[in-house]
């Protein structure tokens, strides 16, 4: 099986500023771009499931509108992480003494104070990743995050503790990345 992780689209928002779960509209060309892209290298029947945030629920409309034969579901679990009261909030704004309670307690403090723990985000991506099938191509449209915590989840991590252990890397706007899962995630 050939687990696809697919980034929206650069969001139309300014630079610098922490946007998680802001529904924010994707760049509409770039959106576009990367359904075209896509379209011509998805193998027939793959699922698709998108974050049901605008950025990546457009690119799953334009890519179902090329190709019919992908099956859609949307599932609130691809979702970014939600910051709480950062979002919308330039990052350089968010008072410095914030930032450091938020990576010195990675796992389990409240980003944003009212927003998801790393230990929450991860369990609630594991959720989802618990249930790819075992056979045939998935897609999942969504967010720098879901993504880095699907890599983590494919290597078997289940926890982060430390701000450290997150990934750097991931697709940039509009780009993807392919795992290859032979087993049942929960049987690895």
């Amino acid at each position: 099986m050939t687990f696809w992780l697919v980034r929206h689209a650069q969001p139309l928002i300014a630079p610098g500023v922490c946007y998680g779960q802001l529904d924010v509209a994707p760049e509409p060309q770039a959106t576009q771009d990367c359904a075209q892209a896509l379209a011509k290298v998805l193998p027939a029947q793959t699922r698709v499931i998108s974050s049901p945030l605008q950025r990546c629920e457009q690119l799953a409309q334009e890519l179902i509108g090329l190709r019919p034969d992908l099956m859609l579901k949307v599932d609130q679990r691809l979702q970014e992480i939600n910051f709480g009261e950062w979002e919308g909030c330039a990052w350089n704004e968010i008072a410095r003494s914030e930032l450091d309670t938020w990576t010195e307690h990675f796992a389990d403090h409240r980003a944003g104070q009212q927003g998801e723990s790393v230990a929450q985000f991860m369990a609630r991506v594991a959720s989802i990743f618990d249930e790819l099938p075992t056979s045939g191509d998935t897609l999942w449209i969504t967010h720098a995050g879901v993504i880095r915590a699907a890599q983590l989840l494919a290597q078997g991590v289940r926890e982060v503790t430390r701000a450290d252990q997150w990934p750097v890397d991931a697709p940039a706007y509009g780009q993807w990345c392919k795992l290859s899962l032979p087993q049942t995630p929960s049987s690895q």
